[in-house]
């Protein structure tokens, strides 16, 4: 038996511009949970966000960062709230402060139907050399790299 804390962590995102915030929520669910689901959203959910990779693009930077990994499944993001109101084996869910709502949200469904809740563990933002948070938009946009470095 591993010494992990949860057995099976929830962790998902859009993962555009895959950056330093996402390994740190990533990395972060790994070093918590003995398996780890990912969820990506899919090119029709995440794309509500505007011009971004394709859901095959976005998959394979998150496969890559733990190519020396197997204990995780990604799978596709339909809706904010994935297997998580469905799956009772889940113990976790890992957010940042952007998506902390959507975990209370996943809980308040759990809740209703009998399901146990899940514990919530926030992760703070990566901030970039100007003290603001690193985010695919900024990136995006050409105001910062994906480690946070102002482009001048």
């Amino acid at each position: 038996m591993s010494n992990k804390e949860y057995n099976k962590v929830a962790v998902g995102g859009t993962f555009d511009k895959f950056h330093d915030g996402h390994k740190k929520l990533l990395s972060t669910a790994f070093a918590l949970g003995n398996k780890i689901e990912i969820g990506v959203t899919s090119d029709e959910f995440g794309g509500l966000k505007g011009d971004i990779d394709s859901f095959e693009d976005r998959s394979n930077y998150v496969k890559s960062f733990f190519s020396d990994k197997s204990n995780f499944n990604v799978l596709s993001l339909d809706d904010p709230f994935g297997t998580t109101i469905f799956d009772e084996d889940f113990d976790a869910i890992v957010v940042s402060e952007e998506t902390e709502p959507t975990a209370i949200k996943i809980n308040e469904f759990r809740s209703s139907k009998g399901m146990n809740p899940l514990d919530i563990v926030v992760v703070s933002f990566v901030l970039a050399e100007d003290g603001e948070p690193i985010s695919s938009t900024r990136i995006r946009k050409g105001e910062i790299t994906k480690d946070g470095l102002i482009i001048k």
